[in-house]
């Protein structure tokens, strides 16, 4: 479940001074004063324009990878803030929506808007499984599973 705390101007300098914390808040997406996690997944739609012109295997192959960095990053990032899952830490977001997008990938522009909105719905409602694994898994593994799985 993700934390409401604002972050204060040290936490803040923490996550930019580092390639986990920048990573973990979306390259700074993470940090806008609201809808941290819509920011952080319109973020996420410019690498997948990049993503999305490669062969499906390796798009696959690329989402397990931002995956697996994403563990370690949102891990490192809640430890160096001290709260496992803040609004900030938007990598989740990434991942996430890239997984929700693999139809959009060869499909029409409206199927982009389409994913975007249903998974930003299921992140926010977060019906079951997504609730039970957001609040049984915690660290890294559990900031990314939620939305690996929204997605």
């Amino acid at each position: 479940m993700s934390d409401k705390t604002i972050l204060t101007p040290e936490q803040r300098r923490l996550l930019l001074a580092t390639p986990a914390g920048w990573l973990a808040c979306g390259f700074g997406s993470g940090l806008a004063p609201v809808a941290q996690g819509t920011f952080g997944s319109l973020a996420a739609l410019l690498p997948w324009l990049l993503l999305r012109s490669l062969p499906v295997q390796l798009y696959v192959f690329a989402i397990a990878v931002g995956f697996v960095i994403g563990v370690w990053a949102c891990g490192v990032a809640g430890r160096l803030i001290g709260v496992d899952d803040h609004r900030s830490i938007v990598w989740d977001e990434f991942v996430g929506l890239w997984i929700a997008l693999i139809p959009a990938v060869m499909g029409p522009w409206w199927a982009v808007v389409v994913g975007f909105a249903l998974f930003r719905l299921f992140d926010v409602w977060k019906p079951w499984p997504i609730r039970s694994l957001d609040r049984r898994l915690k660290g890294g593994v559990g900031v990314m599973v939620d939305d690996v799985v929204a997605g």
